[in-house]
């Protein structure tokens, strides 16, 4: 099997990076919760202001690969970090060192870029990834929680902000 590329996305890319973010939303049985779309995620990628930016693995022409990231800030480092929103690699294409090529390339321009830190969340039921991860020289912090605020919640928040 020929080995993929990895490159900066490019527009082209935006809808089969799509349909891998629907298979990650089925994964991780989120769909319920999956509302992107096309011309979103090619705002967030390529627009004005783009928010993000994603790297693909792209075999003979076929993306069967992404890893979303953008940039956060650490106020105790001082410095800027790199987040990874997503990594998802196909599952026929798993255990052939895509993902940690990926991370080893996110990890490459996070020093690039001279960041504090390169992180990400993991759902807690997803041992396969954690030990990835952790095999990678990652440390999954056991005293952190993800706070979110979405939907009506965010509507209400914002409102009450007067």
């Amino acid at each position: 099997m020929m080995s993929a590329t990895i490159r900066a996305a490019t527009p082209a890319d935006v809808g089969a990076m799509l349909a891998l973010m629907r298979e990650l939303a089925e994964f991780e049985k989120l769909t319920h919760l999956f509302i992107a779309t096309e011309e979103g995620v090619h705002d967030a990628l390529f627009g004005a202001r783009p928010s993000a930016e994603a790297l693909v693995a792209d075999r003979d022409g076929k993306i069967i690969g992404y890893a979303l990231f953008f940039h956060n800030y650490s106020t105790f480092l001082g410095r800027r970090g790199l987040y990874l929103e997503d990594l998802y690699v196909q599952p026929a294409e798993r255990g052939t060192g895509l993902g940690s090529t990926m991370l080893r390339h996110l990890a490459a321009l996070a020093v690039e870029r001279q960041c504090g830190r390169f992180e990400w969340s993991v759902l807690d039921w997803n041992q396969t990834a954690i030990d990835f991860y952790q095999k990678m020289g990652a440390t999954v912090l056991p005293d952190w929680r993800i706070v979110r605020v979405t939907g009506d919640a965010l509507e209400q928040l914002a409102s009450s902000a007067g």
